[in-house]
C-alpha cells in the first residue's frame, strides 16, 4: 500500500470541523456585543467613548493573542493552544457575566479577546496541517463559515433576550461553544507537522495513519520533514527578502483593507445603525440584524463553492465593488434624510436594511473568506507561520482602530460622512486588488512561491 496524502477520510473531516468551532467563538463574540451594548449602555450609563471601549476592548486582547499565538503554538502545539484558548474564553465570559462594575466587564472582554486572538490564528493553521491537499482550501474556509455561523447564533441569542434586556444571558450563551471546543479538541490528535517539528516522528506517523486511513504514510512523512526543515530557517529578516516583499505587502494590505472598509463596524454596531435610521426599539433593531446574519452565512457557503471555480481575484473585485456601492447608497440615504430631501416612498430604515444586506453579502462573497485563504497560500514555507501571525495581528489592530473610532467619527462627520468614507476605502481597495493580487486558483504552493520569487527579481 502506498501513501495517499490527498485521501479524504471521515476522520479528517471531523477533526477539521471540531477545530473550526473556534470560528464560532470568534463570530459569537463579534456578534453578541452588537445587541448587548444597547443594554450595557443603560446599566453602566456609558458615554460614546466608553461604548467604544466596551466594544473594542476585546480587540486589544485579540491583538495580544494573535501576537503570541504563533510562538505559543510552536512551543506547546496547535492542539494545546486551542485548548488554552477555549479555557480562557470560558473564563473571560464568566467574568463578563458576573461583572458588578464596568472595569471588571472590560477585564473579561480583554480575556475573551486573548482567547479569540489565539484561536483565530491557530485553528486555521491546525486545519491546514491535518487536511489533505485536495480539500485544504475548503477545510480552511470552513473556519470562516463557522465565524459567520457564530455571528448568526449571537444575533439569535440577542433577539431571544432583547425583550428582557438581559445582556448577561446573551454573553453566557457563549460558554456552550467554548465547552464544545474544549471537550472536542481534547479528543483530537496533535498536528503531525508540529510533532515532526518537535522531532517526534513515530507519533507523527501514528496520527497520519489515522487521519489518512492508510498504513503507509512514509511519502507524506518525508515531505513534512523536508518542509519543516525549510520552515525552521525563517527569521524576521527573511520577511523583507525579494521574493517575500510582495506577498508581505499583499497580506498586510488586505488585513488593513478588510477592516478599513467597515465590516466590523457593521457587525458590532448593526442594531445601533438601525437605531440611527429610526428603529428606536431595541428588539426591532436586533431583529433586523438577524436577517443580516442569515445573509452572511448563506453567501459564505456560496463563496466556498465558487472560490476554486471562479477564482480568488474575480471574487475579490466583485466583492469590493458591491461593498463600495452599498456604502455609497447608505451614505446617500443618511445625507438625504438629514437634509430633509428624502422622499416618503422609501424610508431611511428600508434604505439601511437593503444597503447593509448588499454590503454583508458582498463581503461574504470575497473579502471575508479570501483574505484568510490567501495568507495561507502566498507565503513561502520558510516564513509562513511568522507572516501569517503578522498579518493576523495587523488585521486585529485595524479592527480595533475602526471599531474604537466609529462613534467618534459619527459625532465628527455624521453618519453619512462615515459611510461615504468607507465607500472611498472600498474603491481604493478595489484598485489595490486589481493592481497587485494575482490569481492563485489551481496553482500549487510551490508554483505560487515561484511566481513571487520571479516578481522579486530585477525585471521580474
Amino acid at each position: 500500500m502506498t501513501s495517499e496524502p490527498g485521501r479524504v477520510t471521515g476522520f479528517v473531516l471531523v477533526v477539521a470541523a471540531i477545530a473550526a468551532v473556534a470560528g464560532i467563538l470568534f463570530g459569537f463574540d463579534t456578534g453578541v456585543i452588537s445587541g448587548a451594548i444597547l443594554f450595557i449602555n443603560e446599566e453602566f450609563s456609558l458615554t460614546s467613548v466608553m461604548t467604544e471601549v466596551a466594544v473594542s476592548s476585546v480587540l486589544m486582547g485579540a491583538i495580544l493573542g494573535a501576537l503570541f499565538g504563533g510562538p505559543l503554538s510552536d512551543r506547546v502545539g496547535r492542539r494545546t493552544s486551542i485548548l488554552a484558548a477555549s479555557v480562557i474564553f470560558i473564563a473571560g465570559t464568566l467574568v463578563v457575566v458576573l461583572s458588578p462594575i464596568f472595569s471588571i466587564f472590560i477585564i473579561g472582554r480583554i480575556l475573551i479577546g486573548i482567547a479569540i486572538g489565539v484561536a483565530s490564528f491557530v485553528a486555521p493553521l491546525y486545519i491546514s496541517e491535518i487536511a489533505p491537499e485536495s480539500i485544504r482550501g475548503a477545510l480552511v474556509s470552513l473556519n470562516q463559515l463557522l465565524i459567520t455561523v457564530g455571528i448568526l447564533i449571537a444575533y439569535g441569542v440577542n433577539y431571544s433576550f432583547a425583550a428582557a434586556g438581559n445582556w448577561r444571558a446573551m454573553f453566557l450563551a457563549g460558554v456552550i461553544p467554548g465547552t464544545v471546543l474544549l471537550v472536542g479538541m481534547f479528543l483530537m490528535p496533535r498536528s503531525p507537522r508540529w510533532l515532526m517539528f518537535m522531532n517526534r516522528p513515530a507519533e507523527a506517523a501514528t496520527v497520519l495513519k489515522k487521519i489518512r486511513g492508510t498504513a503507509d504514510v512514509s511519502d507524506e512523512l518525508g515531505e513534512i520533514e523536508k518542509s519543516v526543515r525549510t520552515e525552521g530557517a525563517g527569521t524576521l529578516s527573511d520577511l523583507v527578502a525579494p521574493g517575500v516583499r510582495l506577498p508581505l505587502l499583499l497580506g498586510l494590505g488586505l488585513a488593513v483593507l478588510q477592516q478599513a472598509t467597515g465590516i466590523n463596524t457593521v457587525i458590532y454596531y448593526a442594531p445601533t445603525i438601525f437605531q440611527f435610521a429610526g428603529l428606536a426599539e431595541a428588539t426591532a433593531s436586533i431583529a433586523a440584524t438577524v436577517g443580516i446574519g442569515v445573509v452572511n452565512v448563506l453567501v459564505t457557503l456560496i463563496a466556498i463553492r465558487l472560490v476554486d471555480r471562479a477564482g480568488r481575484r474575480p471574487l475579490l473585485l466583485w466583492s469590493l465593488a458591491g461593498m463600495g456601492i452599498a456604502m455609497l447608497l447608505l451614505g446617500a440615504g443618511f445625507a438625504l434624510e438629514n437634509s430633509g430631501a428624502g422622499g416618503a416612498a422609501v424610508s431611511l430604515g428600508q434604505v439601511t436594511a437593503v444597503s447593509l444586506i448588499i454590503y454583508v453579502a458582498a463581503f461574504a462573497l470575497g473579502l471575508g473568506p479570501i483574505f484568510w485563504l490567501l495568507i495561507a497560500e502566498i507565503y513561502p514555507l520558510s516564513v509562513r507561520g511568522l507572516a501569517m501571525s503578522l498579518a493576523t495581528v495587523t488585521n486585529w489592530a485595524a479592527n480595533f482602530l475602526i471599531a474604537a473610532t466609529f462613534l467618534s467619527l459619527v459625532d465628527l462627520i455624521g453618519e453619512s460622512g462615515v459611510f461615504l468614507l468607507y465607500a472611498v476605502v472600498a474603491l481604493l481597495a478595489w484598485f489595490f486588488v486589481f493592481k497587485l493580487v494575482p490569481e492563485t486558483k489551481g496553482l500549487s504552493l510551490e508554483q505560487i512561491e515561484a511566481y513571487f520569487r520571479s516578481r522579486g527579481r530585477p525585471g521580474g
